[in-house]
This record gives C-alpha cells, structure tokens and sequence, in this order.
C-alpha cells in the first residue's frame, strides 16, 4: 500500500492540531477571540479540553501516518473527516444561533480538509496492482 499523499496530508494534519493544542494550552482565549468569542478564565476549562482533543487527533494522525494496514488507515482517516465534518456542522449552528461570520472560515477550512482527505483516501491513489484498499 502506498498513500503518500495521505501520509502526508495526515503529518500536516498532525502538526496543525498539535500546535491548536499548544496554543489552547498556552492562551486558551486567543483562538476563541478570533471569531469574536470572549473566554472569561472561569470558562478555559472549554479550551482545554478541545487541546485535549487536538493532541489526541495529532497521536492519531502521526501514528495513521505510518499504519501499514488498508483498514486501519481507512479508520484514522475516517475519525479525522468525521471530526471536522461534525466540527464544521456545529459551527454552522453556532453561527445561526449568532456567532460572528469569522467563524465561517473555520468551517471552509474545515471542508477542504473532510475534501483532502477524501479525495487522497480513494483508490485512484493506491499503486497500480496493489489489492488492498
């Protein structure tokens, strides 16, 4: 099997949730304040737990990269396309229930990264002769 695209676009994905990881950690208000949300320190508990969900889908993405198996790859890459295609559905909700337009932008980006990871996850970019997948 050989996914490059896809083990590659899982290491980008690794390094772009672990750095939302850090900066959730470390300034757990700056992200939210992007879109216009205000986190009063009693609320970072929020951030917090979203850092905890993007360092857990930085460990899936850097081990996904480097998974031998068409199944199991096919499973990381599944849990990252749900997560921002859940993700970017809440937003949208969010945004009719009133946050600001900023947050739209999340939720593009959002698409594009379920639309990578589908398009480099079909067959058309397996190996020729390869059965699996």
């Amino acid at each position: 099997m050989d996914y490059k695209g896809l083990r590659a676009l899982l290491v980008v994905h690794g390094c772009i949730t672990l750095a939302a990881g850090v900066v959730l950690t470390v300034a757990p208000s700056l992200i939210p304040s992007v879109v216009g949300i205000h986190l009063e320190p009693s609320a970072y508990l929020l951030a917090y737990l979203l850092a905890g969900a993007e360092f857990g889908f930085a460990v899936l993405s850097f081990g996904g990269s480097r998974v031998a198996d068409a199944h199991a790859l096919r499973l990381v890459v599944l849990a990252c396309m749900v997560f921002h295609a859940s993700s970017g559905v809440l937003e949208v909700y969010a945004y009719a229930r009133g946050a600001s337009v900023a947050i739209l932008g999340n939720v593009a980006a959002r698409a594009v990264i379920v639309g990578a990871f589908a398009y480099l996850s079909t067959v058309k970019n397996r190996r020729p002769g390869d059965p699996t997948g």
